[in-house]
């Protein structure tokens, strides 16, 4: 699949780039973009709810009543979860929500990902381009000239560019991401790619290991 290069400006160059059918053109894969983004969503959880139980609770440890014979449900001292404000039965914890996947099933996500943006038509090449200051107003005007304004855009560049991040820190659909770190949930969260030439060999030489 050829892509035309564009300009900030949103002008054709007159190159063309081929985005890579092993990356760019397999079929998707569903359960393995549902795998993936699930574990990134589950990385994001801080997992630090706790209730006190009742060895945590402050009270007398004095048995309430009889054992038997009382008519109600047995219970022991004032913390007992039967009563109101006892402990609670098995509360939430402090845990880690995270769990494993395998490299090559996060990588496949990706490519599958990707294959769907291909397939919309939602990936837009530009060539490698710098901000000399962090102007939001430049932002904005690249964003109209490549016709993505209004739209989840994630602009992928092949290193770290403060200006071009701070730039569009403030723009609530715009969002600036190194190729390198590039995952499923970005991706399938954007309706649109903004891809520089760069950070094109970036994703093949990570994808294509």
């Amino acid at each position: 699949m050829e892509v035309s290069v564009l300009n900030i400006n949103g002008q054709e160059t007159g190159r063309k780039v081929t985005l890579n059918e092993s990356i760019f053109g397999i079929e998707p894969n569903d359960h393995v973009i549902y795998l993936d983004v699930k574990q990134y969503l589950a990385n994001q959880r801080q997992g630090t709810a706790k209730s006190k139980e009742r060895s945590e609770h402050r009270g007398s440890t004095r048995k309430l009543g009889r054992q038997k014979g009382g008519g109600g449900a047995r219970r022991g001292d004032i913390n007992s979860p039967v009563l109101v404000g006892g402990g609670r039965v098995f509360g939430p914890k402090p845990r880690d929500y995270g769990f494993k996947l395998n490299k090559k099933v996060k990588a496949l996500a990706r490519k599958s990902a990707l294959s769907y943006k291909a397939q919309e038509n939602a990936i837009v090449v530009v060539e490698d381009f710098n901000m000399e200051a962090p102007k939001t107003k430049d932002f904005v005007n690249i964003a109209k000239n490549l016709k993505v304004e209004g739209l989840k855009t994630l602009l992928l560049l092949p290193e770290v560019n403060k200006n071009v991040y701070l730039s569009a820190r403030n723009l609530q659909k715009a969002e600036v991401m190194i190729a390198s770190t590039l995952n499923t949930y970005k991706v399938l969260n954007a309706d649109v790619l903004v891809v520089t030439e760069k950070s094109l060999k970036t994703i093949d030489d990570i994808l294509t290991k």
